[in-house]
C-alpha cells in the first residue's frame, strides 16, 4: 500500500484553473472520499494521482517519492471508471486476468487463476466467469471492474464515482460491498462521488472540494456536525439544510436569537460563548429538518406560526415545506402525514441542535454541544 502526498497542486487547461493549490495528504490503508459538486475538481485529481495527466505546479509524493514525470504505467496505480470500461470480446474472467498477463506485471496462468478464484469469491462473481459483459447486470459488471483493479495489489486505488450508472437498490449494496472490500484487502484508496451518502457511509475521512479548492476535510460526522461553511452545510445532507437570517441579542435573563419573527432562547452556555462576539449583530441561523418539530395546534411555549406549502412522500418519510412569510422550512415527516395545502402549522425548533453561521462570511461560528452531535439524529 501506500502513502499519497499533494503539495501545492495547481492545474490549468489554458486560461481556466481546475486546481487551485492543492495540498492533501492519504494516509496508508486510507479509505478517503473526495466529495463535492460537478465540476468542483475531483476526476482531474484523479487523473493527476494516476499520472494520465501533469500538474501546472506542485508535487505529488507515492511512498515520499516524487512521481511527477513517473508514467502512469509505472506507478502502479489501479483505477475503476464511472464507465466500467470492460473488454466486451472478453470474458469475465479474461477482464479481471487482464492485468496480470500485461508485460509489466505478467504472471504465469496458475498464479493468475488463483488471484482471479480468490478475488471473484469475494465480490460473489465466481460463478459467472465464462459469461461475457453483454450477459450480466450492471451491477455484475461493476463488480468486474473493482475485481480487475484488485487482482494485482497495487499501491493505490483510484475509484471515479464507481456507482453512479447503479439503481438505487445496487448502489446501497455496493456501498456495503466496498466497506467489507476495504477491510478485507485493507487498502489505500481515493474514491470520488458527489452522493453524500457515498461519502459519510464509506469515508475513514471527507475531502470536500468545491472550484479547485479543498474547503474541509474531518470524518463524516465532523463535517457533518461542523461544517466549515454554509456551502458545507448545505451539501451534507437530504432534504438540505435550513439557513434562516437572524440577530442575536442579550436580555437580562440570557440570549435570545431573533428568527422568523420569534425571539427564541440559545439555550447552552457553550454555545452562547461561541456567539457573543456577534451580539446585537446579523447571523445566519441553521437547522435541520429533522430538529424541528411541528404541530397543527398551537403549543403553550414560544414557536414559528407557518402554511403548509408542500408535502413530498418519499418512501419511509415525507418531506414536509411550511412558508413563513416567504421563506420555506423543510421538515422530516412521517410518511403517514396527512397536511392539507395552506393549512395553519407550528413549529419549534430544537435549538441544542442549531448551528450559526457570519452572515457575511458564511462562514460557522458557533454548533451544538459535543454531547449533542449525533449524524444518525
Amino acid at each position: 500500500m501506500a502513502r499519497i502526498e499533494l503539495v501545492g497542486i495547481r492545474k490549468d487547461y489554458g486560461k481556466v484553473r481546475a486546481l487551485k493549490g492543492i495540498d492533501l495528504v492519504i494516509e496508508d490503508k486510507e479509505f478517503l472520499v473526495l466529495f463535492g459538486p460537478a465540476g468542483a475538481g475531483k476526476t482531474t485529481m484523479l487523473k493527476l494521482i494516476a499520472g494520465i495527466e501533469m500538474p501546472t505546479q506542485g508535487y505529488i509524493k507515492i511512498n515520499g517519492e516524487i512521481v511527477n514525470r513517473v508514467e502512469a504505467a509505472q506507478r502502479n496505480v489501479a483505477m475503476v471508471f464511472e464507465n466500467y470500461a470492460l473488454y466486451p470480446n472478453m470474458t469475465v474472467y479474461d477482464n479481471i486476468a487482464f492485468p496480470l498477463r500485461s508485460k509489466l506485471y505478467r504472471q504465469t496462468e496458475e498464479v493468475i487463476r488463483e488471484k482471479v478464484l480468490h478475488v471473484t469469491k469475494i465480490m460473489r462473481i465466481d460463478m459467472l466467469l465464462d459469461r461475457l459483459p453483454s450477459q450480466i447486470s450492471n451491477g455484475q459488471k461493476q463488480r468486474v471492474a473493482l475485481g480487475r483493479s484488485l487482482v494485482r495489489n497495487p499501491n493505490l486505488y483510484l475509484m471515479d464515482e464507481p456507482l453512479a450508472h447503479l439503481d438505487a437498490k445496487m448502489r446501497h449494496f455496493m456501498r456495503a460491498e466496498l466497506k467489507e472490500m476495504q477491510s478485507v484487502f485493507n487498502t489505500t484508496t481515493l474514491y470520488v462521488t458527489h452522493d453524500y451518502m457515498e461519502a459519510l457511509s464509506l469515508g475513514d475521512r471527507i475531502a470536500i472540494i468545491d472550484e479547485g479548492t479543498i474547503v474541509q476535510i474531518g470524518t463524516g460526522k465532523d463535517i457533518y456536525n461542523r461544517p466549515v461553511d454554509e456551502f458545507v452545510a448545505r451539501l451534507v445532507g437530504e432534504p438540505e439544510i435550513n439557513i434562516i437570517p437572524a440577530a442575536l441579542e442579550q436580555k437580562n435573563d440570557g440570549p435570545y436569537v431573533q428568527v422568523l419573527g420569534a425571539e427564541l432562547p440559545v439555550p447552552h452556555s457553550g454555545q452562547w460563548e461561541m456567539l457573543r462576539g456577534y451580539a446585537e449583530s446579523a447571523v445566519d441561523f441553521a437547522i435541520r429538518a429533522q430538529h424541528v418539530r411541528y404541530s397543527f395546534e398551537k403549543p403553550g411555549h414560544p414557536c414559528i406560526r407557518g402554511k403548509v406549502y408542500s408535502l413530498e412522500p418519499i418512501g419511509n418519510k415525507a418531506i414536509l415545506i411550511v412558508d413563513v412569510d416567504g421563506t420555506q422550512i423543510r421538515i422530516t415527516a412521517p410518511n403517514v402525514l396527512n397536511a392539507e395545502i395552506n393549512t395553519d402549522i407550528y413549529l419549534t425548533f430544537q435549538m441544542e441542535k442549531s448551528l450559526y453561521f457570519s452572515a457575511d462570511e458564511k462562514r460557522l461560528i458557533a454548533f451544538a454541544a459535543p454531547r449533542q452531535m449525533n449524524a444518525e439524529e
